[in-house]
């Protein structure tokens, strides 16, 4: 992955967010791939972590053999960020808090709700300092509810809103091995927070709270399950498509394709490619209604027909006939694909030690977002931020000595 490895990692580069202050109190996947948003594009993120351990994401590693480990996970999602070490438990570490709080656009939080208000940081106070300053609460559950003070991890999550369940494999349900609930949450938080900010730079509003839960957003991209089982009485289940053909199906090599024929133009070029035109005029294949009702037996034509080819001849031939087909990839097929690593997908940002991360999306053609600098050592950045709101010298070695603050 040579071709485009790098992207621009010059400190001092701007981009849209240039100006927008934001506290991130938060822990784990969720709060820091919004923040990690708002960072891309230009934010002045400074995540406030334990001084004694850091944010969790630091200590999920992966082995690189002879002792050695890779901290894969702070390196993508602490990047473009300040690290500010705290023992929140120290009053004068709530008291540097405030401080920042009364001089930020955004303040990010993940604590079970009512830890905030424990703390004397809640909404109300908060907002008596700044009142243009948007809070975002991230949880599991929501701030409101009989499970808000529920656990909440995106593994619950997963399973409540029906992934799980529609997902199953003979009859197991199957969680996702990704971060699935707290990445799409931390997407949809990073719309919902700029949307705020809007209201406050634009039409001249006030600061307000966004409760963001992680079920939420799962339920947003869970399609119309919930509508549908309203109307029919009907619940959708792991064999349930919502288009035919479609579906995964193994190569002559051992190679997989995924292919969708989700409109009848397109189910059409399939039956073409496979040698079956002929059952396009046929009306158990005409429509996608009737193509549902006869999946079975057209998935079984499309999997003989595939199983004929290695991977790369059968993509060749159905791209030929027009059919959206493509392959289906692990993490090293994927790293060396040539559309992947024309565009840049991937990249290796100067001074981030080499890592191999994520680029920064979405692409905007005029004030792009940059990856300036790599993930922070634990309390790199708390003299500096310290110093910023008004603390001395003396101060600072005062918290320092007595383990309210990390420094480096």
């Amino acid at each position: 992955m040579e071709r485009n490895p790098t992207t621009s990692s010059n400190s001092d580069s701007t981009g849209p967010l240039t100006g927008v202050r934001v506290i991130d109190l938060s822990r784990l996947v969720a709060g820091n791939m919004l923040s990690m948003q708002l960072a891309d594009f230009g934010a002045e993120v400074i995540k406030v972590e334990s001084a004694r351990e850091g944010d969790t994401l630091r200590h999920w590693r992966e082995d690189l053999g002879d002792g050695a480990s890779l901290d894969a996970w702070w390196q993508v999602y602490g990047r473009n960020k300040k690290s500010l070490a705290l023992d929140l438990r120290d009053p004068d570490a709530i008291g540097v808090l405030r401080r920042l709080a009364a001089g930020a656009q955004v303040l990010i939080e993940s604590f079970r709700p009512g830890t905030l208000e424990a703390m004397g940081l809640a909404p109300a106070p908060l907002h008596e300092l700044n009142r243009q300053l948007v809070i975002v609460r991230v949880s599991g559950w929501g701030q409101t509810g009989p499970y808000r003070d529920l656990p909440g991890f995106g593994s619950l999550l997963e399973g409540f809103c029906g992934f799980a369940h529609k997902h199953a494999v003979d009859d197991v349900p199957r969680l996702p091995n990704m971060a699935l609930a707290d990445m799409v949450a931390g997407l949809a938080g990073a719309f919902a927070t700029l949307a705020a900010v809007r209201e406050v730079e634009v039409r001249g509003g006030q600061g307000q709270v966004v409760d963001l839960s992680l079920l939420e957003p799962m339920l947003a991209i869970m399609g119309p399950d919930v509508t549908a089982y309203a109307a029919t009485g009907r619940i959708a289940g792991p064999s349930v498509k919502i288009a035919s053909p479609r579906g995964v199906y193994q190569c002559k090599d051992g190679g997989w394709v995924a292919l969708s024929g989700s409109t009848d133009t397109m189910a059409r070029r399939v039956l073409q490619a496979i040698g079956r035109g002929d059952l396009a005029e046929e009306p158990r294949f005409a429509t996608n209604a009737a193509r549902l009702a006869n999946d079975a037996e057209l998935d079984a034509l499309i999997a003989d027909a595939v199983a004929q080819l290695n991977r790369d001849e059968c993509l060749a031939h159905l791209r030929a006939q027009g059919v959206t087909a493509g392959p289906i990839y692990d993490a090293a097929q994927l790293a060396a694909d040539s559309h992947v690593i024309d565009r840049a997908c991937y990249v290796r940002p100067s001074g981030a030690g080499g890592t191999l991360m994520q680029n920064v999306m979405p692409r905007l053609a005029t004030t792009p977002g940059r990856i300036r600098h790599q993930a922070p050592l634990l309390g790199q950045h708390t003299v500096q931020v310290l110093r910023d709101v008004g603390l001395d010298d003396a101060q600072i070695e005062e918290l320092s000595a007595r383990g309210a603050i990390k420094c480096i």
